[in-house]
């Protein structure tokens, strides 16, 4: 249907068919729902990300580490701080007991043996290898809510469309009854 004919489709007159109107009625309250309600999706999965994420569970703590060798070396690696810029290494710490631990976690790919940083233990006091950042927590609220958001947008884009085929076939079964009904009248031959 072009544009200037669903402004038609809400004014009264004889060429008004209830399908036109029902059409229109979708593709407005679809188009609200994609500004919308999409944008709302994305948010709500991306806080839930991001709340879910941020919970430490019971008893994880962070403790002053020293490397105790340098982190393999990695070719082309981000020290801006930005995504994949942590690597394995192994770390030494002190447990609550006194007793000397090493274990190996992420650390910064730029640190180098000797150096201080901090490593995340469990409730059990045990290393943890890969402990949640805040940047990854971000990176991957973003990319669930822009994922949610999209997918809602889209979701509502193919029911729209899916409305918009039955309404269009609602139209051609009525028009080809119509036809039926007139086409005696038409198939006479002239008199």
């Amino acid at each position: 249907m072009a544009p200037g004919s669903r402004l038609r489709s809400w004014r009264r007159g004889p060429l008004r068919r209830g399908s036109d109107v029902a059409q229109t009625w979708l593709a407005l309250v679809t188009g609200v729902l994609i500004v919308v309600g999409a944008p709302a999706a994305g948010l709500a999965a991306a806080h839930a990300v991001d709340d879910g994420a941020t919970r430490q569970p019971p008893g994880r703590h962070t403790v002053a580490a020293v490397l105790t060798e340098d982190p393999p070396a990695r070719i082309g690696v981000d020290t801006s701080g930005g995504l994949g810029t942590r690597t394995h290494a192994t770390v030494r710490w002190t447990a609550a007991d006194g007793r000397t631990r090493t274990g190996l976690t992420t650390v910064a790919p730029d640190l180098r043996a000797g150096d201080r940083t901090s490593a995340w233990l469990d409730r059990h006091g045990s290393l943890l290898r890969d402990p949640v950042t805040p940047g990854r927590v971000r990176s991957g609220s973003i990319a669930v809510g822009t994922v949610t958001g999209a997918s809602a947008g889209l979701l509502l884009f193919g029911a729209e469309r899916a409305g918009q085929a039955l309404l269009n076939r609602r139209r051609y079964d009525r028009w080809e009854r119509e036809w039926a009904a007139e086409d005696p009248r038409w198939g006479r031959p002239a008199a």
